[in-house]
């Protein structure tokens, strides 16, 4: 196993199995977040928090369609228990102490958010000699970029007053998120050949 994607073929390029379960994992991810976004979005906005949560969802749906076109597909008989495996985590969990059912939705967005975009570094699994120029390279620096400005929406939410009160709950809540995120991209990396145990 290796720490990183490859081996790169002649022109630099990552191999479109290792592409293609990559692209589908962050879909699922990303995708997971757009859908969630749009169903919390109200029809008129009325408050600067949900311009940020209009902003995040376009934000979510340019990144799947980014990978869309970017990823060189190929078939893969293993992504759909794979897919459903991870569509099923991104499910809101129960929240402990928080009554506020519109609360409750939002601090789940936010600490999935919050995990995905902090737990899931794509680029950093790219070799130096990767292919700058390629569709996928450019994408998975992209997606990297873009989660780094999406990260600082969440930390001010979860970290503002009006979760105060929650402090204890909305922490384990995160923790557990994190944790989920972190072991699901874990195991995507084991099953393309990469050791991700360097990065613990």
């Amino acid at each position: 196993m290796s720490g990183m994607l490859g081996p790169l073929d002649s022109e630099g390029r990552v191999p479109p199995r290792q592409q293609t379960r990559i692209a589908a994992f962050l879909i699922s991810a990303h995708g997971a977040l757009a859908r969630q976004l749009a169903f919390t979005l109200p029809i008129r906005l009325d408050a600067a928090w949900q311009t940020e949560l209009n902003a995040q969802f376009y934000r979510e749906t340019e990144i799947v369609a980014l990978l869309m076109r970017a990823t060189s597909w190929v078939p893969d008989l293993a992504l759909g228990h794979m897919v459903a495996a991870w569509e099923a985590a991104w499910w809101p969990a129960p929240i402990e102490g928080i009554a506020d059912p519109r609360l409750v939705q939002a601090v789940h967005l936010a600490t999935l958010a919050h995990a995905v975009h902090a737990g899931i570094r794509p680029a950093a699994l790219l070799p130096v000699e990767a292919n700058a120029q390629d569709p996928f390279v450019t994408a998975l620096r992209r997606i990297e970029f873009e989660s780094s400005r999406l990260l600082q929406a969440q930390i001010l939410f979860l970290k503002g007053s009006d979760l105060a009160p929650h402090r204890d709950a909305v922490s384990a809540a995160l923790e557990q998120r994190h944790a989920s995120v972190r072991n699901l991209w874990r195991e995507l990396q084991g099953s393309i050949g990469i050791d991700a145990s360097g990065g613990e």
